[in-house]
């Protein structure tokens, strides 16, 4: 074997082509007649046309070399005029961007300098070569659809972050996102394109013109009369913004849509091209002609069949052939134009890819007659192409073009040796292969054809994304029903011809996850696995590169496909393994969390940081799992996590500045820039070298840390085991079972799943629902014209035609949209790809479940498992209705239930430390308790498991997400106007039962009644949904607080500070708001600011409406004053409900001019929520309850030195003499009452009951504010408590004898046990009783 070092002369391997004279005949090789004969046939001359025996040149293995190379350079002459400069055109032969000098802003330019990424607001760069005569054209392959100007430049042009291509003189330029053509102004102009799309830029230097095709299609003429003449050369060049990328062909590959006419700015290697496609010829003919030895004679032999046998003859006669052939298939352009055709046309003949065997027998003859460098180039060049050809071809009705080129793709997959060498060093450290398992979607669907496919469109009327819950579908009528079976039937056409494409692609994976082809180094899978884990990382630690990131549309398809193959593979090993677990119990067992085996890079634990976590849990590793921790690694790990910092300083200072602005290589590889090379090696910067100076240099690849496993040097046992070792298994947890689960390797690639759906499949998956959204808001556009159409006068013919052209115009993008929504949810949301989601959720489950059992190192568990169980199960509800149900998955109720279990569980586990992680579980348990079929999931749970989770969620809100676990309470309060009834203990004295209207006093709203005429929020927010109640939950909640005499004061005293901070919050900012909004000059409030007050004042009604419900389940903590604190706490509950009621009640207040005011961002923020909330806890102290409460919770309210019983009154609109008086004649304004909120035919907020409780409530506190005022004694001002001056005193202190009423000293020393006075520890308080002879 030969030198492979860069630009070496490589010498071609000795076959011994000549025979030596001294042995005229070889074993095994045939006569001289016959061979003569054969050589005769297989080279024929360029005319094809074989001489006369009598007249032809006898032909051997000694005189064939000279022959064929006569052969070769027949028609050669044009070999000389390769150097030759053509008219018209200057500048190098082989045109690529100009990295040097061409180019303005930031820039990445990949390895071939044809494939460019913006990396700046607007950056620009032109070709090497420019052209002032004659028609020429190039080739934009579009990979990203943003915003970019592509077209021609002259030298002269001069370009900024803000100025491209067409935007100055003698620029002109085609922007297929803004569908316009530009030259300094702009007109419309072409058609969008999407990502997948070729723009072909044509220019014609003799007529002056520039034109532009779009996948072979003309656009038209977009700019004449071009400025020409001395001087005037024009470059190909592009302006592009942030992340935006294409990739140019020049013509270093052949052109995908010639133009008759029009030369490609660099010429095709022509004699090359007359060369490869004579010795395909000459190769042909030897795989048609076979040699019969025993008859002596030439036959014909079928071309699909063809096999080597060992025929020294046809061996020696291919050495030949490839002697020439293998130097030229190292050519990007021949490989596309000679190889790839050829070995194209072998399978368009139809059927499985296996019943072509040529291709193999091919692949294996460059493995034996071509050097290994040569070998290697042309299958990195092949796959290059296809991958190409795959992502670029346009999409067809039957999807020919992407089966044609995947065919091929695992054609040369199936050749083993090819595919390891493929595997390790080309798909994926070169190329994007993910691409090969993404089907794009089609931005017109007129070209996709899927006018043909789905003749007729349908959209529901109504679209509602928690299905079961709409009670409003009309019943469709017949002419609905007939377009939707046609829409459902085209639908299923389009299924069935993308469903051919993604098989195809699993069974590409299929060959990548192969285990069995041992021969000679490891398997496929093994090294598949170690590719597929460092594209994870590299998607992983670079969230916030987007050039460094796969995109997530391809990744949604290839996590389908991954899923597929994975489940045939583990179902194929349980038919051979029947104690193994099948797919449905597939999970991944928690010791590949702490044994170091597989590689999690620096992604967060539930624990904490893995340095971290070993160094606290080794103990319970050594103990559980018999994994022992080097100390010597905790050292180096501690050691790698200072030095970070340092090693990025000091590599940035000796790097030369110079590298960061050109040329500095790239670490990752690019998913933005060329369409199938993975590297973007230079950067290109026209700014101050000062935006370019990383946190790490954009150097050679980082070394590895000690911490970071190398996933390529692992090997087959490592990771499935042997001989007593477990590999990826090692140090199984007690509590996890011994049965075998499945193949090892399978483990890994099932969690490497997990984390992509976590990566950004999940994100994907919602965006692509915005075209669903779409529709429904076109649909309804629709339907309101309709109706604006039929109520139209008909003597306004004017408003009529605007209306119908309107109707029109929706029309025709509903059946656009429609039928692109049809490709999404074959391709995206069918039921198929809902299933894997749902598998994806269980695996999940299992997966923290069984992590669970393992007690403290449950904490090794990544944190992407239960995001990717919350959001999975997000995915399910929220996006793939209503095309499908949640409910019809199979064992539904079951995985509702577990995954409740898991929240409830978790949301509050001491073993979780990461703060959003805990905050998200949080957040899914607040929306799991909005939903009927998911709330009713959480009471299925086991008892003690939803005992836990209540005591959890009323523990003190200090130093925990408590807004969230507020709302949770509030929702579990909030419910339907049905009658609730109270357990007897709370009843009467009489002992009867109480019954209640409802559990929230006027709490049966989703919407408030100011917003009823204002355009619907998303009907599937959580906080819109109907109330559905948990009696069994709020059972829990008063055991408890009524039990735990600890648990309810400070629970409670943590929602009143709660809530007396928000609510001043709140009345501090309308303050600045109302103050702004008096200034005579114009200004504007932020919107942030307006955003958080509506919060404060939406947590205040929240907060509110806890307390209504403990008063309600366990009233007794307020009035048994018995019970310690009670006293206390509903003196501070007066307090706060006085003020609550104070702030907003008065006449003409803050509040009131606040809310009149109706700003943006404060459409929550009325009297009718806090209001209500506030009236719903009096009427449970004061009129739900025994007489003796009452009569406690009466005295309590009027001895609160805020109580004003005109707050009162303004709950029926009894609004104040005095205020009335004061306002002018003409103000019409409306007065806040409960009675208009009364039952009506829309309408359900209070209820005549609820009316009737506040009216004998108002009628109760003005006969008790009576005899209160009658019977109060004057009292001196040293009578009066020092602190408040509000009460008298009633209690003295001890040691020190100071004295204060009950109220303070009962607060204070919930904080304090220090004297107020003195600052002497308190050791009691004793009730203090004034002398009468004082």
């Amino acid at each position: 074997m030969t030198s492979r070092g860069a630009g070496t002369a490589f010498s071609r391997r000795n076959y011994r082509l000549s025979t030596e004279s001294e042995k005229p005949k070889l074993t095994g090789i045939v006569n001289s007649k016959l061979l003569n004969d054969y050589l005769h046939r297989i080279f024929l001359s360029a005319d094809g046309i074989q001489p006369a025996t009598a007249y032809r040149k006898p032909l051997t293995f000694q005189n064939l070399q000279e022959h064929l190379d006569k052969l070769l350079a027949e028609d050669s002459g044009a070999e000389d005029s390769r150097d030759q400069v053509l008219e018209g055109r200057l500048g190098p032969s082989t045109v690529v961007l100009d990295h040097t000098s061409g180019f303005e802003g930031l820039l990445l330019v990949d390895d071939d300098l044809l494939g460019v990424i913006g990396h700046s607001n607007f950056g620009s760069i032109r070709a090497t070569t420019c052209v002032y005569k004659g028609k020429w054209i190039y080739e934009v392959l579009i990979s990203s659809q943003g915003l970019m100007q592509i077209g021609w430049c002259t030298l002269n042009c001069r370009f900024n972050q803000e100025e491209g291509v067409g935007d100055t003189p003698d620029s002109y330029a085609y922007d297929g996102n803004r569908v316009r053509k530009w030259n300094v102004t702009t007109t419309n102009y072409g058609k969008s394109w999407a990502a997948g799309d070729i723009v072909s830029c044509l220019i014609d230097l003799d007529e002056g013109t520039i034109a532009f095709c779009l996948n072979g299609v003309s656009l038209g003429t977009a700019f004449d009369n071009i400025t020409r003449g001395a001087g005037m050369a024009y470059f190909p060049a592009i302006s592009l913004s942030f992340k935006e990328s294409v990739a140019f062909n020049f013509g270093s590959r052949p052109l995908r849509y010639p133009v008759e006419g029009y030369r490609p700015l660099q010429d095709p290697p022509s004699v090359d091209l007359v060369k490869a496609h004579k010795l395909l010829g000459y190769l042909k003919n030897v795989i048609h002609i076979g040699i019969d030895v025993l008859e002596g004679k030439l036959v014909e032999k079928d071309t699909s069949m063809w096999q080597l046998q060992g025929e020294p003859t046809v061996l020696i006669t291919l050495a030949h052939i490839f002697n020439h052939f293998a130097p030229l298939m190292c050519k990007v352009y021949l490989v596309d134009d000679v190889l790839m055709n050829f070995l194209l046309s072998i399978l368009e003949q139809g059927g499985a890819v296996e019943a072509h065997p040529l291709i193999q027998q091919l692949l294996d003859l460059m493995w034996l007659l071509m050097e290994d460098y040569e070998v290697h180039e042309c299958l990195k060049q092949l796959l290059m192409s296809l991958l190409r050809a795959y992502r670029f071809s346009p999409i067809i009705p039957d999807l020919g073009l992407q089966i044609h080129y995947l065919r091929l793709t695992i054609a040369v997959l199936k050749h083993e040796k090819s595919r390891k060498y493929l595997l390790n060093n080309v798909l994926f450290d070169v190329l994007r292969s993910v691409v090969f398992f993404y089907i794009k979607s089609p931005l017109r669907v007129e070209e996709a054809g899927l006018q043909e496919l789905i003749p007729t469109t349908w959209w529901p009327n109504r679209f509602t994304k928690e299905g079961k819950e709409s009670k409003e579908v009309k019943e469709e009528s017949a002419e609905e029903r007939l377009r939707r079976r046609a829409y459902d039937r085209g639908c299923q056409r389009l299924k069935k011809r993308i469903e051919v494409v993604e098989e195809l692609q699993v069974q590409m994976l299929k060959l990548l996850l192969n285990n069995k082809d041992r021969g000679g180094v490891e398997a496929s899978r093994y090294i598949f696995l170690n590719k597929f884990r460092k594209f994870l990382q590299e998607n992983a630690s670079n969230r916030g590169n987007l050039t460094v990131l796969c995109p997530p549309e391809y990744m949604v398809c290839f996590l389908h496909r991954l899923i597929s193959t994975l489940r045939c593979y583990w179902d194929g090993h349980k038919a051979k393994a029947p104690a193994a677990l099948s797919s449905e119990e597939a999970y991944v067992p928690p010791q590949l969390f702490y044994n170091g085996k597989v590689d999690y890079f620096d992604l967060q634990r539930l624990g904490g940081l893995l340095s971290h976590l070993k160094k606290t849990l080794k103990d319970d590793l050594a103990l559980k799992a018999n994994i022992l921790i080097d100390p010597a690694e905790l050292q180096a790990v501690t050691m790698d996590d200072l030095d970070e910092d340092e090693e990025s300083a000091t590599s940035t200072a000796q790097r030369p500045v110079a590298a960061l602005a050109i040329g500095g290589a790239l670490a990752r590889p690019s998913w933005l820039s060329s369409p199938t090379l993975g590297r973007a090696n230079r950067f290109l910067s026209t700014a101050a070298v000062s935006l370019m100076n990383p946190r790490r240099p954009l150097g050679t690849l980082e070394k590895m840390k000690a911490r970071t496993l190398s996933v390529e040097q692992r090997t087959e046992d490592d990771i499935e085991g042997s001989h007593g070792n477990e590999g990826l298994l090692l140090g199984r947890p007690p509590e996890e079972p011994e049965q075998s689960i499945t193949e090892n390797s399978l483990l890994e690639i099932l969690d490497g799943i997990v984390m992509m759906y976590n990566l950004s499949v999940h994100q994907q998956l919602g965006k692509m629902v915005g075209v669903s959204d779409d529709v429904n808001e076109y649909a309804l556009a629709l339907k309101d014209t309709e109706e604006k159409i039929s109520r139209c006068p008909k003597r306004r013919r004017d408003i009529y035609e605007e209306l119908v052209k309107s109707q029109k115009v929706f029309s025709e993008k509903l059946n656009h949209l429609s039928r692109r929504l049809a490709w999404i949810n074959v391709t995206i949301y069918s039921k198929e790809k809902m299933q894997d989601i749902y598998w994806l959720l269980r695996v999940c489950i299992r997966t923290i479940e069984h992590g669970d059992r393992t007690g403290s190192l449950f904490a090794f568990m990544p944190e992407f498992y239960l995001s990717v169980a919350m959001n999975s199960y997000s995915a399910l509800k929220n996006y793939f209705s209503p095309v499908h149900s949640m409910e019809e998955l199979p064992g539904y109720e079951e995985t509702l239930t577990r995954l409740a279990a898991i929240l409830a569980k978790h949301f509050a586990d001491s073993r979780i430390v990461g703060t959003d992680i805990r905050d998200s579980l949080m957040q899914a348990l607040a929306s799991y308790v909005c939903y009927p079929h998911s709330l009713q999931a959480v009471e299925r749970i086991p008892e003690e498991q939803r005992i836990s989770m209540m005591r959890n969620l009323l523990a003190p809100y200090e130093q925990r997400p408590w807004a969230q676990t507020n709302w949770i309470l509030v929702r579990l309060w909030r419910v339907r106007s049905h009658c609730l009834l109270l357990p007897a203990a709370w009843a009467h004295a009489s002992g009867a039962i109480t019954q209640l209207q409802g559990c929230g006093f006027g709490y049966r709203y989703t919407r408030l009644p100011h917003l009823l005429k204002t355009k619907p929020e998303d009907a599937n927010l959580p906080s819109l949904q109907k109330p559905c109640p948990s009696t069994l939950l709020q059972q829990h909640m008063a055991d408890l607080l009524r039990s735990d005499c600890d648990m309810a004061p400070s629970f409670l005293n943590s929602v009143l500070n709660q809530l007396n901070w928000a609510f001043s919050e709140f009345i501090g900012m309308i303050q600045e708001i109302q103050q702004a909004a008096e200034r005579l000059e114009r200004n504007f409030v932020d919107s942030r600011q307006l955003k958080v007050c509506a919060t404060c004042f939406d947590l205040s009604v929240s907060l509110l409406r806890v307390l209504e419900m403990t008063v309600t389940l366990a009233p007794e903590i307020f009035l048994d004053w018995s019970r310690p604190s009670s006293e206390l706490l509903l003196r501070r509950l007066a307090q706060l409900l006085n003020q609550v009621l104070n702030r907003v009640t008065a006449e003409r207040n803050l509040f009131d001019r606040v809310v009149n005011l109706r700003l943006p961002g404060l459409e929550s923020v009325d009297h009718y929520p806090i209001l209500v909330a506030v009236t719903g806890i009096l009427v449970r102290l004061l009129m739900d309850n025994d007489f003796q409460g009452a009569k406690r919770a009466t005295a309590v309210l009027l001895a609160d030195p805020c109580f004003q019983l005109r707050s009162i009154q303004y709950l029926l609109g009894h609004a104040e003499p005095s205020a009335l008086a004061a306002m002018p004649p003409s103000a019409d304004k409306r007065h806040f009452s409960l009675h208009t909120s009364l039952p009506s035919a829309d309408t359900d907020y209070i209820s005549l009951e609820e009316l009737a409780k506040v009216e004998r409530m108002l009628s109760h506190l003005s006969e008790e504010s009576k005899q209160a005022a009658a019977s109060t004694l004057p009292t001196s001002e040293e009578d009066l408590c020092p602190i408040c001056y509000a009460h008298p005193i009633s209690a003295i202190f001890r040691p020190c004898s100071h004295k204060s009423c009950k109220a303070c000293i009962n607060q204070h020393l919930m904080n304090n046990k220090d004297c107020f006075f003195c600052k002497a520890t308190i050791t009691g308080v004793d009730d203090f009783i004034k002398p009468v002879s004082s």
